[in-house]
């Protein structure tokens, strides 16, 4: 099952993808997946990030072939870093490339969506707080996070969190789908989260056991060899087997700052 967030008639709404066509939900999906008559043509409607996460939570160096691409070993734990809500992009928005910054570079990741609020999971109940899965783009201004020596910065500015297109909740075992990222169509990042160091089961109890998690918090589960530069004018794609294709074209910052690009 597909659940979107969407624009219809200037308004935002909840809805399930019915093959061409959305059909609107009673209310919010974590409160309850309750069909109502109204549909929309999916090419009608404005797709926008399928949650407003209280907090996007994100693992570095969780991927086995990057970290040997970096020549670096796995970490014990997990290494969780935080990006704002105000960083959240959807589906189409477009990524803005900040004035400050001389490279921004893609990161392709599946994400986990939370749908009930937990704190303290256990690994092997996971499953019962998961709504489901996401792709999920950590968009990273790499010479600041250089410079800084630490992330928040380079992490954090509007528009580098994007998610979407929507939220499967069935995409098979989420420890053997294939994670892809194309730039102006050409393949950058390919491989399975197989090759993931901590799973999604591992991650959502980690995080659990650190803060508590609200319905539609995001855990990205990190990135796997390949991560590169983009540039004003293209359009990178975030795809997961399984669960579909996360489309952004990449802008420069306009006079105003990054705001006036962004719809939530």
């Amino acid at each position: 099952m597909k659940l979107v967030r969407f624009l219809a008639d200037g308004c935002v709404r909840y809805g399930v993808v019915e093959g061409d066509r959305v059909r609107e939900l009673l209310r919010p999906f974590w409160e309850g997946v309750t069909p109502m008559r109204t549909t929309h043509a999916l090419a009608d409607v404005h797709l926008l990030a399928p949650t407003r996460p209280s907090k996007m939570l994100c693992v570095g160096l969780n991927y086995r072939d990057h970290a040997a691409e970096m020549g670096r070993n796995l970490p014990d734990e997990p290494i969780l870093f935080m990006k704002p809500s105000t960083a959240l992009l959807g589906p189409e928005q477009p990524i803005v490339y900040p004035k400050m910054a001389a490279r921004v570079d893609y990161e392709a990741e599946l994400a986990v969506v939370v749908g009930r609020r937990c704190r303290s999971v256990a690994e092997e109940d996971a499953d019962e707080y998961i709504l489901g899965y996401t792709c999920f783009n950590d968009v990273t201004a790499r010479d600041l996070q250089s410079k800084d020596g630490q992330w928040t910065r380079a992490k954090s500015f509007d528009t580098f969190g994007a998610v979407g297109p929507w939220i499967e909740t069935e995409p098979g075992d989420p420890n053997r789908l294939t994670v892809t990222c194309r730039v102006g169509g050409e393949v950058r990042q390919q491989s399975s989260t197989d090759q993931l160091a901590f799973n999604c089961r591992a991650l959502l109890s980690w995080c659990s056991r650190i803060m508590t998690l609200e319905p539609g918090d995001v855990i990205a589960t990190g990135t796997p060899s390949g991560v590169g530069p983009l540039k004003v004018g293209d359009v990178v794609e975030v795809e997961v087997e399984n669960i579909g294709v996360l489309s952004n074209p990449v802008v420069a910052e306009p006079a105003k700052g990054a705001e006036a690009a962004v719809v939530h």
